[in-house]
């Protein structure tokens, strides 16, 4: 796809005790705090933060969790000014350290434990655009809907699915991961990532937004 700056992961460990499982609007919000440059930037995609659900929609991130933000190369000197701050989730702080950047590497299977568009209440509406937007971005892979989720954005319940890509070239798949599907990418929507496990494992364990580790 020509026009497009090539992206990478630029990946800040995060210090704290714990954090809601849907806390992906609220990050959001809290960075935009701090960089208020991220409300107006359309090419950035945001990693939920990863932990060992405890129970009570709850996660613990400690000892070492990471705070990730996909963005053209050419940006990440905007984003540098995270590092050494404190973020306020949901009533949980977040001590955001030094980050370093990571290449993204190509996979066959790609997933994504979040994914939302218009219209996604229906599974068939949503399967459907998501075929659509693979066209576009000329994906031929496998696609695979898993679980339905719940997410919340302004205090309404918004819905979204799990969704595997799998069967991609390795140019498909760096597209995949630099464009994402679906929208709210800077809440920690459609932010795809290499899978690490048996798909099905995804789905049985993935009954939280972000409770598992892949």
């Amino acid at each position: 796809m020509a026009g497009f700056e090539p992206k990478v992961d630029l990946s800040f460990p995060v210090l704290g005790k714990l954090l809601q499982v849907d806390h992906g609007y609220a990050l959001y919000g809290a960075i935009s705090r701090v960089l208020p440059v991220i409300h107006e930037d359309r090419e950035i995609g945001l990693k939920l933060v990863r932990g060992r659900y405890v129970g009570n929609g709850l996660l613990d991130i400690s000892p070492a969790s990471e705070l990730v933000l996909r963005l053209p190369i050419n940006k990440v000197g905007q984003y540098l000014g995270l590092a050494g701050k404190k973020l306020e989730v949901l009533g949980n702080d977040l001590r955001v350290g030094v980050p370093h950047p990571r290449a993204l590497i190509p996979a066959a299977a790609l997933y994504s434990p979040l994914v939302t568009t218009r219209n996604c209440q229906d599974q068939e509406r949503f399967e459907a655009e998501v075929r659509s937007q693979m066209v576009r971005l000329e994906l031929k892979g496998r696609l695979t809907i898993g679980k339905r989720r719940t997410f919340q954005v302004h205090g309404k319940q918004v819905v979204g699915y799990g969704v595997l890509v799998s069967e991609l070239t390795a140019a498909e798949s760096i597209r995949l991961q630099e464009q994402g599907l679906g929208g709210r990418r800077k809440m920690g929507c459609g932010f795809f990532e290499v899978v690490k496990s048996e798909p099905e494992s995804f789905y049985d364990k993935a009954s939280g937004i972000a409770g598992e580790k892949p």
